[in-house]
């Protein structure tokens, strides 16, 4: 291994890993809301996969602050996603603040990452059983 490549984490895989106070409180959300089943577990953790990248639940005594997005997930169809997880129970956030106001669910936010190739963004957000609070988020070309 070349220890003076800068680029030492660019060729890494990211894997984002979320605190959970109880664990098989957190498989059944994930299994029934969310429809994600772990596709590998150990002792205190549950890996799951989606769309080529992987995330993990692990068993922890500390609990998320819940006040940013941990995790989200990209997808095509926004409304839709919400209707579906709003029919399985999942609560979507109300937000109003300068900037950024949903309704149902659902914000409109101006701006987009250039490489992605869209202008702005719709977006949701909701909390798992354990706290953790995910995006979901529909680019708008």
């Amino acid at each position: 291994m070349n220890t003076d490549d800068p680029n030492i984490l660019a060729r890494g895989r990211v894997a984002t890993r979320l605190p959970a106070q109880d664990l098989d409180r957190a498989r059944r959300f994930y299994a029934e809301r969310l429809g994600l089943e772990p596709v590998d577990e150990r002792p205190g953790g549950l890996l799951y996969r989606c769309g080529g990248t992987e995330f993990a639940l692990f068993d922890s005594t500390g609990a998320s602050p819940g006040t940013f997005t941990q995790m989200g997930w990209q997808v095509d169809d926004i409304e839709t996603v919400v209707a579906v997880l709003g029919q399985r129970g999942v609560v979507f956030e109300e937000v109003d603040v300068p900037g950024l106001r949903t309704q149902g669910g659902i914000a409109e936010i101006d701006g987009n990452y250039r490489s992605k190739g869209a202008r702005r963004e719709r977006a949701a957000w909701f909390r798992d059983s354990e706290g953790n609070l995910l995006g979901i988020g529909e680019p708008v070309v």
